[in-house]
């Protein structure tokens, strides 16, 4: 994988946060006066994508409207709409026609995480060129990681696989390591990689993770950028998680 070369960006905001208690897609809650996922899209500003894709669903023209609103302009930006949600594998599958023809680093990432800042995603993209991997996870750790998608290893430290709570093991359920939901692909397998995933796990759904173990299998290299502040990947699914992400904003904590 090259150092350089062009970067497209997959944002999924297809989600319909019914914990947030409100009709107002969950994407669409503000902090600090801005759209959660306007935070995202702005700390992709030292990426700087050539393409953006915005993956909708739920609420999918308020989301639509809020992005072209008079306040908000990014070049290159395009929604896709996942009109059912079968998992974030699916979702991503939804980008793949506003892809064409794009060759280069795709990074995905996800709607609710507003504290995400722009020094991690470029740092993100130079640790996955750098690594010459196909396909990179960002990864944090935390005490109690219930609930989110656990990061295997092998003995030499590299990804063995990443395997998602409903389906994990009580061992595996107590490593603190964990899938942030945040990943950078070649553009050459990740459409390819994503054919072969299927649905035979708890939740029935097409997980974007599997990917993972599926380029490992056909001999590719994956690999895993941890970052050192879990806070930034804090994905808001509440209430009280939005007034926290708040006051984290404010340099409250």
């Amino acid at each position: 994988m090259n150092s350089d070369g062009a970067v497209a960006a997959v944002i999924l905001a297809a989600g319909e946060g019914t914990r947030m208690k409100s009709d107002l897609a969950k994407v669409l809650h503000e902090i600090n006066g801005f759209p959660m996922i306007v935070h995202v899209l702005n700390a992709l500003v030292e990426v700087a994508p050539s393409r953006i894709v915005v993956v909708v669903g739920h609420q999918a023209e308020a989301v639509k409207n809020r992005l072209s609103g008079e306040d908000i302009s990014y070049e290159g930006l395009t929604l896709a709409l996942q009109s059912e949600r079968l998992g974030t594998g699916h979702a991503v599958m939804q980008a793949k026609p506003a892809l064409e023809g794009f060759e280069g680093t795709i990074m995905v990432l996800t709607g609710d995480t507003p504290l995400l800042e722009k020094s991690t995603l470029a740092g993100f993209l130079r640790f996955h060129r750098g690594s010459g991997a196909a396909a990179t996870v960002m990864s944090a750790e935390v005490e109690d990681a219930s609930g989110y998608g656990r990061i295997l290893r092998d003995d030499k430290g590299d990804l063995l696989g990443i395997v998602e709570h409903k389906d994990a093991t009580e061992e595996q359920r107590k490593i603190g390591e964990y899938n942030s939901g945040m990943f950078c692909f070649e553009s050459d397998i990740l459409f390819s990689a994503l054919e072969k995933v299927d649905t035979t796990n708890v939740q029935g759904e097409y997980y974007l993770t599997d990917v993972m173990g599926i380029l490992r299998s056909d001999g590719r290299r994956v690999a895993v950028f941890k970052i050192d502040n879990a806070d930034e990947v804090m994905g808001i699914n509440d209430r009280d998680q939005l007034a926290m992400a708040e006051r984290m904003m404010k340099g409250d904590r």
